[in-house]
C-alpha cells in the first residue's frame, strides 16, 4: 500500500488513521541489503512503514508486499512473517 494513495481529498492538510496500538510501541528498523528479517510471529498486530529501501514482505498467507519509501503493509497477529532487504532498508513497526 502507498501512504499516498491515502490521501484522496483536495485539502492542504489530510490525515487517515491508519492503526491504533495496543502495546503503543514505535521501532526504528534497519535491515542490511540482502539480508533477511527472520520469519516470525506477532501476537499483536503491527504496521510496517518503509521509510527508505528497496524489501520483500511474504507471510505464510502467501501475501507478497514490495517495500520501498512510503509503502506499508498490516501484518496479522499470528501469522508468520519475514522481511528481505534487497536493499539496506529502514523501517517504522508499530505495534
Amino acid at each position: 500500500m502507498i501512504l499516498k494513495n491515502l490521501h484522496t481529498e483536495n485539502k492542504p492538510v489530510q490525515t487517515q488513521l491508519l492503526f491504533e496500538p495496543k502495546d503503543a510501541k514505535v521501532i526504528s528498523l534497519q535491515i542490511a541489503k540482502g539480508e533477511t528479517l527472520k520469519e516470525h510471529i506477532s501476537k499483536i498486530p503491527a504496521l510496517l512503514v518503509c521509510i527508505s529501501g528497496n524489501a520483500v514482505f511474504t507471510d505464510d498467507k502467501g501475501t507478497v508486499v514490495n517495500l520501498n519509501s512510503g509503502t506499508y503493509v498490516m501484518i496479522e497477529e499470528n501469522v508468520k512473517h519475514a522481511v528481505k532487504a534487497i536493499d539496506e532498508s529502514n523501517f517504522l513497526l508499530m505495534k
